[in-house]
């Protein structure tokens, strides 16, 4: 099969964009320094491709060379067909969905430029676990915010449990980093937005009272699980929103609480061709 490169041995150089994807540590740092994140499973590789990401190479094992055929025949990158055994070897898990794909990033875009078209936007502030950013930009994405920003302690949404939780959802939501935190903030409020920060505080308001829906431009900000946003945070905010609980629960995981929240300020309000 042509563009197939059959590789036996687990330190050969060539894979070493694969090599301990294990160790968070080193892939926080490695893989924003080298511009690179990994894709994993056939509908992220796809996803990832269709959102215009390069691939630098593909790493295959034999029953999912006829499914990935077309990929493999369009790309001019190289790929590795390779064993499940030898695979779990060079990566540190067991790749139960058979493929992995090392893909090229892209540029971040600045925070205005985002702004200057989006109508409503998720704020993440110290999201720092992989799997509630990874669910957030899937909620994003399904609800209809228009973009995501984060504080710079956020986690890395390109890092392969990111992308995996969010099933590719990454690729379809563009995001941009507020590198001073919390003065970037005003950004927003320059920009024409409605600050509102989610938090189970007494003093907030219900996001029914806050009818986000009706406001032109909202930002919703989230954070982190446990403490929640800062105090700095919360200062900047223009208005503070909750989720109404029951049943004694005081708050809801901030994945759960974050599509909760989505579907409050675009799922309900927006005409259906204002969010395709």
């Amino acid at each position: 099969m042509a563009g197939l490169l059959t590789v036996d041995d687990p330190d050969d150089p060539r894979l070493g964009d694969y090599t301990g994807l294990t160790d968070v540590e080193l892939r926080r740092t490695r893989e924003p320094a080298e511009g690179l994140f990994i894709a994993e499973g056939e509908k992220v590789i796809r996803r990832a491709l269709r959102a215009g990401y390069a691939m630098r190479s593909m790493l295959l094992s034999a029953k999912w060379f006829d499914v990935m055929r077309d990929v493999i025949d369009a790309t001019t990158a190289p790929v590795y067909a390779v064993t499940p055994e030898l695979a779990e070897r060079v990566t540190g898990y067991h790749v139960h969905r058979g493929a992995l794909a090392a893909m090229q990033r892209k540029p971040l875009p600045e925070a205005r430029d985002l702004l200057g078209t989006a109508r409503r936007v998720a704020v993440m502030e110290a999201v720092n676990d992989h799997t509630n950013i990874g669910a957030i930009f899937r909620s994003a994405a399904a609800l209809g915010m228009d973009a995501v920003l984060l504080s710079p302690d956020c986690a890395d949404p390109l890092y392969r449990r990111s992308v995996k939780v969010s099933m590719g959802a990454v690729f379809s939501v563009p995001y941009a980093r507020l590198d001073r935190w919390p003065h970037d903030l005003r950004t927003l409020g320059e920009a024409g937005f409605d600050l509102l920060a989610l938090t189970p505080h007494e003093q907030a308001i219900t996001l029914d009272e806050a009818a986000p829906q009706r406001r032109a431009r909202v930002a919703l900000m989230l954070g982190a699980e446990g403490q929640g946003l800062s105090k700095r945070a919360l200062a900047a905010a223009d208005t503070w929103v909750r989720i109404p609980m029951a049943h004694g629960v005081d708050s809801l995981n901030v994945g759960a609480a974050a599509a909760v929240a989505f579907y409050a300020v675009a799922g309900t309000g927006r005409p259906q061709d204002e969010r395709d």
